[in-house]
């Protein structure tokens, strides 16, 4: 299971971060050789990731690294949204000190004196989504969501060029977490879902370019 979990993440990381870029094809035997596994950790682990939507399997043809479309993102953040907010809301009412310690020291990487790269806020962005998630205390929720979210990653890697690291965007999770840790989930839920929404309108506006 180990094993699979290291191909699983990473191939996953690979085509996050568009090393490998939509469309490409994937051949399991270049697979073991750059993740230095053997066939069955790849091959599940690119069944995993099919199932997350990452990885297209088309029987007799190959597999291939999925296309993104504009529709993809409408798609993508009209499930996303509800689901962030009511892992806030979760969050607010489940979620431990020892949790909330943990996301702010997350985003203690992020300071004035010292402007983050685009893959250090990147990092940070995916990080504290995955905190929320598990803060939650809601597995079925944590198990639907975490591919949404890498989804939306890889997306903001396909943006870059033209919306960079969108660091205001990544700052807001400070307020998010206040909210947090005040127990207030009404404004973790309002605060999460306007910054999703925001990176939204920032990842459309830059595919329609």
């Amino acid at each position: 299971m180990s094993l699979s979990q290291d191909a699983y993440e990473i191939i996953r990381r690979k085509i996050i971060t568009l090393e490998f870029a939509p469309g490409d094809i994937l051949d399991e035997h270049h697979l073991q050789e750059e993740t230095g596994l053997g066939r069955t950790p790849v091959r599940e682990a690119l069944q995993r990731l099919a199932l997350e939507q990452l990885v297209n399997i088309i029987p007799r043809r190959g597999m291939y690294v999925t296309e993104i479309s504009i529709t993809d993102l409408r798609e993508l953040f009209e499930v996303r949204l509800p689901m962030e907010e009511l892992a806030a809301e979760l969050a607010a009412q489940r979620g431990t000190e020892r949790q909330f310690a943990e996301m702010r020291k997350t985003l203690t990487m992020l300071t004035d004196e010292n402007i983050p790269d685009h893959d250090t806020l990147i990092k940070v962005d995916e990080t504290f989504h995955h905190l929320v998630y598990k803060a939650a205390h809601n597995k079925f929720l944590h198990h639907a969501i975490t591919p949404l979210l890498g989804l939306g990653i890889r997306l903001w890697y396909l943006a870059l060029p033209q919306i960079g690291g969108l660091q205001q965007a990544v700052y807001e999770h400070k307020d998010i977490l206040d909210a947090l840790e005040a127990r207030d989930g009404k404004e973790a839920a309002r605060l999460l879902r306007d910054h999703v929404e925001t990176f939204q309108e920032n990842i459309q506006a830059a595919m329609i370019a």
